[in-house]
Formats: C-alpha cells, structure tokens, sequence
C-alpha cells in the first residue's frame, strides 16, 4: 500500500519548520547521478565540472533549459533540495522514485539566504546559486501530488524556493556524501 500524498493543509502546517533550517553549513546527504528520465544512482562522491557540469548526468545531452544557441544552460548543471521540503513529500520510498536533485541538505534555500550570485563551497567545488527558479515538473505532481506542485509555487512562496536550488558549477571540484555546503562571504574567490 501506498503512503497518502501529503495535503495543502499539512504542507502549510510545516512550512514554519522549513525555514527553521539551518542558514549556513548543512551537509550533503543523498548524493544522486541522473544518468538517464527516471533513473538514480546514489554514489559516495561525485566529480562536477564547470564545462561538463557532472559528467555522466544527462545535462550535457538532454537538459531541460538551452541557451539561445542550443547548447545546455550551465545555470541547472546541480540541483540541491532541502532534506525538509523531501522528507514532506517523498512519503512512499518502496514505489516512488526519487525526484533526481543531486543532493539533499538540511539548510535554508531561500533567496534571502541564498541569493543569485551567490557562491557556495561544497567538498572541493565551488558552486554559483542560479537565478532560475525550481518551479517543479509535472513528474513532481505525479510523484508527490499536485497539492505539492501547487505549494510551492503559490507567488508569495516563490521567493522560498521550496522546490530547492538550480546552480552552476564555478569551480571543478569533488563532492562526498556528508561534505559541508558552506556560504562563501563574497564572489572574490572566483577571480
């Protein structure tokens, strides 16, 4: 049997807990290659590139954001999900597939934590929050609910960016399970 899709009402009740997350320093958890539409691989560290992203994923291939010019837009090249946000709606584990972000964290996404711009250091990497915003694709309504699709993008709750994180790579580097996601105080560090 199926673990019921969360409601609107109990999403609304644990939002206050969602962004009661920590502001800095949550740590890696879930680590996810999506080498292919519907498939995971949970690894212990990942390499990511600036020019491939996470070689291996199918953003280099088959991305869902082009650039003008066709090529892959580098702004989705890692997808960070708050572990509050997942552990809310992925109810059914046996049957229900992950929903593919690169990593879990227990940290607040929201753009008055994290703006766009801003770079963040996780294990070796360097990574830039996008400023495109995680509206959730219908395989999350179908997943985990409409209810859930619905929630976070209601337009006062955009700025929450309860769907989590889209980000480019900034510097290559290597992510492990359980590595600290960290705020770096300014953009310097990329020059």
């Amino acid at each position: 049997m199926t673990a019921p899709q969360a409601t609107r009402t109990e999403l609304e009740a644990a939002l206050a807990d969602v962004l009661a997350a920590p502001k800095n320093d949550g740590r890696v958890e879930m680590l996810c290659l999506r080498p292919d539409y519907g498939l995971r691989q949970y690894l212990p560290e990942i390499a990511v590139t600036v020019a491939q992203g996470i070689p291996g994923e199918r953003w280099a291939s088959r991305p869902w954001l082009r650039l003008p010019d066709g090529r892959p837009h580098p702004g989705i090249q890692v997808c960070i999900l708050s572990r509050r946000v997942l552990d809310l709606v992925w109810r059914d584990r046996e049957s229900c597939v992950h929903p593919g972000d690169t990593f879990i964290t227990d940290m607040d996404l929201s753009e008055a934590n994290l703006p766009a711009g801003q770079i963040l250091q996780v294990g070796t990497a360097l990574l830039e929050v996008s400023d495109i915003f995680n509206d959730a694709c219908v395989k999350w309504s179908a997943r985990y609910g409409k209810a859930a699709r619905d929630w976070i993008n209601v337009p006062e709750y955009r700025t929450l960016r309860l769907r989590g994180i889209l980000c480019r790579v900034a510097r290559d580097g290597v992510i492990r399970e359980g590595d600290v996601v960290r705020k770096k105080p300014d953009a310097t560090v990329l020059g």
